[in-house]
């Protein structure tokens, strides 16, 4: 089962267009800093903003290496979030399926 609270923070994450943007940029490999702000139109200081709110949420990782700085996706993370959105499939899954034997047995006049 996974944890709530990170999932909370993971689905925050993810709420903002522009962090969804860079988990885009990062799920074709990874990306330094200056590449990962280039397409967005803020700051610096913003960009690092929203790495941060990135990290805190685990989808993502970063490393300095003299001065730069190269982000990487956390895949672990958003399969965390497809199993928990899975798990909801299924449960509906199974609730519609119910529902569609119910009323074809009711309509059924024999």
């Amino acid at each position: 089962m996974p944890n709530h609270s990170s999932l909370d923070l993971m689905f925050a994450a993810l709420a903002d267009g522009s962090r969804r943007t860079i988990v885009d940029r990062l799920s074709r490999g990874p990306a330094t800093v200056k590449e990962l702000a280039a397409p967005l139109t803020m700051s610096l200081p913003a960009v690092l903003q929203h790495l941060r709110v990135l990290e805190d949420s685990g989808l993502i990782r970063s490393e300095k290496s003299g001065r730069v700085r190269t982000c990487r996706l956390q895949p672990a993370a958003l399969q965390q979030a497809e199993r928990w959105i899975a798990d909801r499939r299924s449960g509906w899954e199974h609730r519609l399926d119910r529902l569609e034997t119910f009323l074809n047995t009711e309509g059924d006049p024999s």
